[in-house]
């Protein structure tokens, strides 16, 4: 109870400061498009690029995948697991940076740990 009515208490001091939280927020958007994780499956036949804005920029198929879909439906169905695989690790390293920042952001911004986000977290990965 005591650090919910600390957080309260630095939330309410921060509000009185608008411009140093909308630039921190500001910053916080910015770190998000910079931030750039790579997840991979199959060895790194797939390789898929997502964003801290949690968007894919890039997925890249070796071409031994690729001569492999030609093989019929069970090249396929290989391709769409290690590409839905590889989808799932670069979102699982993305929003562990994401957490990671939050949590810094917080820090500087003179506001305990955000309650309920271990478990966030551990849902996530």
């Amino acid at each position: 109870m005591f650090d919910q009515l600390k957080s309260l208490g630095a939330l309410a001091g921060l509000m009185q400061n608008k411009d140093k939280l909308r630039a921190a927020a500001e910053d916080f958007r910015q770190k998000l498009e910079r931030i750039a994780v790579t997840g991979e499956s199959g060895g790194g036949a797939v390789r898929v690029t997502i964003t801290g804005k949690l968007r894919v920029t890039d997925i890249t198929l070796d071409p031994a995948l690729i001569a492999g879909l030609q093989t019929g439906e069970g090249g396929r169905a290989m391709a769409q697991t290690l590409i839905r695989d590889a989808t799932n690790d670069a979102l699982a390293r993305a929003q562990a940076l994401v957490h990671q920042e939050a949590e810094r952001q917080a820090r500087e911004l003179g506001l305990p740990a955000l309650p309920g986000m271990d478990s966030i977290s551990s849902m996530l990965r």
